[in-house]
């Protein structure tokens, strides 16, 4: 019993260092610096291909140097650059019996050029208004035919979101071959068109794309590793709300990549490390999580022994202060190893409240998942209820900076085992949906 007591002094004593540690460490107007900077309306929303994400990232990479990274092995700077192909709408004319179409009611869904004409092998469908305009426009997108969809004037404010949509063009990041996706979309009433004529043309860049990434490297297991991860990027300049049109993104996700900076401060000051860390910033996750994409294909999926992706800690959660959700919580134990480092704090972890979101899958964290390993989100969005999310009201001023400190705090005391190298997570059953 002696030695019990003891022992269990022992272990209260180095908790308690911790603790002293990640508050002395990890401090609030540091995290409100980072988190200011990055929302702040210079950065012009950091739209991914924008000046605003150059000028964020190059933020990153001069926190990243202040704090001591490396590069990724092989690298030699913290840019992980990359090539995506954007294929953009250059032209398109549709007449329907012998009238043109004024260019405002048309939308195309199409990944190369092509042309059209009535004896092309094309099916004409009409959607009434009263029918359901998403649900029948996604089954002729699955359908792989070559589509005129005729749409109701009913339907014209889903038509004007999904026309802003497309003229975005497809991204993919395989160079560009012949796409057989071929669907127009018309909005007004015609019937018994008998005749019709399309020209669609398209122009092929390669805008500049890139992560930033660094590390740490482990002392006694450097070819195991623990990602940390937020994603840099958000929706950019759009239309004007109130006389605001930049999205800010302070929420999503400058405070997921603010929590990922001061993480990697926080554990170079530790210098304890026994895996090798990696601290990255993703690009592109709002048009397709391109930069995960890329990312975990440079590094090896099961040396990989956990992922913890941050995203949207800008407020309190549902199960209110000192508290965050994990996605995928039931998949491994990595939520119960996080859970169990927090013993004797005021800080909880819990499952996901929100499945019918499919929150696991629409982050960063996906990819990696994919491949086994074990990688969950944490956030405290109440994602349900959240009128900020993807607006221009998603600023500085409505996050509860406290919130994120504590937050952040709770996964560098949490993570903790895992970085240590003695917690191991269970792994993800590859390719599981």
């Amino acid at each position: 019993m002696k030695k019990y007591t003891i022992a269990l002094a022992l272990a209260t004593a180095s908790f308690t260092g911790f603790a002293q540690d990640v508050n002395k460490l990890i401090q609030q107007p540091e995290v409100e610096r980072l988190i200011k900077t990055l929302s702040a309306d210079d950065m012009q929303g950091r739209g991914t291909f924008t000046p605003g994400i150059d000028k964020a990232a190059t933020f990153i990479e001069g926190e990243f140097k202040k704090i001591g990274l490396q590069p990724l092995t092989g690298a030699t700077g913290f840019r992980q650059s990359f090539t995506v192909y954007r294929i953009v709408p250059a032209s398109v004319q549709v007449s329907l019996d012998g009238k043109a179409i004024p260019a405002e009611n048309i939308a195309v869904a199409a990944g190369a050029d092509f042309n059209w004409s009535s004896n092309a092998d094309v099916q004409v469908v009409k959607i009434g208004a009263d029918q359901n305009f998403q649900t029948e426009y996604r089954t002729y997108m699955r359908s792989g035919k070559k589509t005129l969809l005729l749409v109701d004037p009913k339907f014209e404010p889903f038509f004007k979101r999904l026309r802003a949509a497309v003229s975005g063009g497809n991204i993919t990041m395989e160079a560009p071959a012949a796409n057989p996706q071929q669907v127009v979309i018309v909005l007004g009433t015609y019937d018994n068109v008998k005749a019709f004529d399309v020209t669609y043309k398209t122009k092929t860049e390669n805008p500049p794309i890139f992560n930033v990434a660094g590390m740490i490297k482990g002392k006694s297991k450097p070819d195991e590793y623990v990602v940390f991860s937020g994603h840099y990027d958000h929706l950019g300049i759009g239309k004007a709300m109130e006389g605001d049109s930049i999205s800010n993104g302070a929420d999503d996700d400058a405070s997921g990549t603010t929590a990922m900076i001061s993480l990697a401060k926080y554990y170079k000051k530790l210098n304890n490390n026994e895996r090798t860390l990696i601290f990255v910033a993703f690009t592109a996750e709002e048009i397709g999580g391109y930069g995960a994409r890329y990312f975990s294909k440079q590094l090896d999926p099961d040396k990989t022994v956990a992922m913890f992706n941050i995203e949207m800690i800008g407020k309190t959660s549902k199960f209110g202060e000192n508290a965050a959700f994990i996605t995928g919580y039931e998949r491994s134990d990595f939520g119960e190893i996080l859970q169990r480092n927090l013993k004797g704090t005021a800080f909880t972890f819990h499952p996901d409240p929100y499945p019918e979101q499919n929150l696991f899958y629409r982050s960063d964290n996906a990819t990696l998942a994919r491949l086994g390993v074990p990688a969950h989100t944490i956030s405290t969005d109440q994602i349900d209820t959240d009128k900020l999310y993807h607006t221009v009201k998603d600023e500085f001023s409505s996050l509860n900076v406290a919130n994120i400190t504590a937050t952040i705090r709770a996964i560098a005391l949490s993570s903790r085992s895992i970085v240590a190298g003695t917690d191991t997570p269970k792994r993800i059953a590859k390719l599981e949906r």
